[in-house]
């Protein structure tokens, strides 16, 4: 897994996989995608609108998502060497016993990497100009 160190240039915005790899593990690849096109479109717009997008504006998107990335990029590291690893030595891929144990006594961890897959590090959320209105309601 890599990823850019600039994620933009003059009239460009790479974001998703063209802007950081992400290993198939988790399937958390496109939701880092989603929220990457997010997170643009809520810093780019007014830029956009007023047809002066710099490149300021651009590296500002990297610099929003450059943690969720890093720490996802790192998270998906550990289960690599888990669980592939162990697979292609023949080695038992499951969870160490003693983690097994901490999970029984104390449930709701395992809801955190249920978390971290399905909402992500920094979730990002639709701007208000992206808001659904009812039919025939003013913008």
């Amino acid at each position: 897994m890599n990823r850019l160190r600039r994620w933009h240039t003059d009239g460009l915005l790479c974001i998703g996989d063209a802007a950081h790899a992400m290993s198939p593990l988790g399937g958390v690849g496109i939701n880092l995608a989603i929220q990457d096109a997010v997170a643009a479109a809520t810093l780019l717009a007014e830029p956009l609108r007023r047809h002066r997008v710099t490149g300021r504006d651009l590296a500002a998107v990297r610099r929003r998502r450059a943690v969720a990335t890093v720490l996802t990029q790192a998270g998906q590291r550990v289960l690599q060497a888990a669980l592939v690893r162990a697979v292609f030595r023949g080695a038992d891929p499951s969870p160490p016993r003693w983690v097994l144990g901490v999970v029984r006594r104390l449930p709701w961890l395992s809801v955190v990497p249920a978390y971290f897959v399905g909402v992500g590090i920094r979730p990002e959320h639709a701007p208000g100009f992206a808001a659904r209105r009812p039919p025939g309601a003013a913008p």
